[in-house]
């Protein structure tokens, strides 16, 4: 049997997709306050002012611009809330996703000796989502817009799942779930990698740049300084966006998630018994959870 993401309850595919369009609001908007900065400076730093009627300034006002621009993007943000929605709506989708997971292969506290799993599920997946909605979580059963739906927690292929064998459980879980996971991580690692290596070079090549202008006006060889304020601007900029992405912490998160993925499969494959197999579940979920990944990165940056 295959298992995807088409599978899980539709407030799975609602909490996701608002997650997906607000992670990407949240980073345009810090990605156009950086550009908007660089901007404006490299407007301020030209040479040719643009004179219009005397006094007014053509490029001194492109410059003033940009810097209102970057309060606008600001305060838009800050009225959206995108990065807080994200954050939540993510932590729902995940939430969601693994406990319908641990229900479909009998991972605890939904094994097979729990007495009524279908009810048990139902009441921990309430009180998870009621916890989400006291930070801020806004759920959509709640409103006018609720999807088609949404208040079916089982699905048909969750229940399918559930009533095969243990071999087949097995089998689809580290297939479609763990091996699943275990990939995703190791592309997040490669990309992250990838993204530090060019913005450190990116930033040692401006810094570089800047150095060699100052150690030239220092002997009086250049006199202009609005140069080095544009290569410190924008060094500034591209050392803000590698920290706002996070990509160092990242990378080492995503390993050591990789590797823990890594024993768990090696686990399941070759050790762990149907009697077993209820923890183990349990110890998977809660290594892919986003809050194990948050508390590596806390403590790897």
């Amino acid at each position: 049997m295959v298992f995807r993401n088409a599978d899980l309850p539709v407030l799975f595919h609602h909490a996701d997709a608002i997650a997906i369009r607000r992670q990407r609001e949240a980073v345009n908007a810090n990605r156009r306050q950086l550009v908007l900065l660089v901007v404006a400076a490299a407007l301020a730093a030209l040479p040719w002012e643009g004179r219009l009627g005397g006094t007014f300034q053509l490029v001194g006002a492109l410059s003033a611009l940009a810097y209102a621009g970057v309060l606008l993007v600001t305060l838009r943000s800050a009225g959206h809330r995108a990065k807080s929605h994200w954050q939540l709506n993510r932590s729902a989708a995940e939430f969601i996703k693994s406990m319908s997971w641990r229900y479909a292969v009998h991972g605890a506290p939904f094994d097979s000796a729990a007495d009524d799993p279908a009810g048990l599920f139902t009441t921990r997946m309430e009180a998870g989502l009621r916890e989400l909605k006291k930070v801020g979580w806004e759920d959509p059963r709640d409103g006018d817009g609720t999807p088609a739906g949404a208040g079916q927690l089982i699905t048909p292929p969750m229940q399918m799942l559930r009533d095969k064998s243990f071999t087949a459980r097995k089998e689809t879980y580290v297939r479609d779930r763990l091996i699943e996971q275990r990939n995703w991580y190791h592309r997040r690692t490669v990309i992250s990698r990838h993204a530090s290596t060019l913005w450190g070079v990116t930033i040692t090549l401006i810094t570089l740049l800047a150095l060699f202008l100052a150690v030239l006006r220092s002997f009086s060889v250049t006199g202009s300084s609005a140069v080095l304020a544009l290569l410190s601007a924008s060094a500034a900029a591209c050392l803000a966006w590698s920290e706002i992405r996070r990509h160092q912490p990242l990378i080492s998160a995503h390993s050591l998630v990789e590797d823990d993925l890594a024993a768990m499969h090696t686990a399941m494959a070759t050790m762990v018994t149907e009697a077993q197999w209820a923890n183990a579940v349990y110890e998977t979920e809660r290594i892919v959870s986003p809050q194990h990944t948050d508390w590596l990165v806390r403590h790897r940056s």
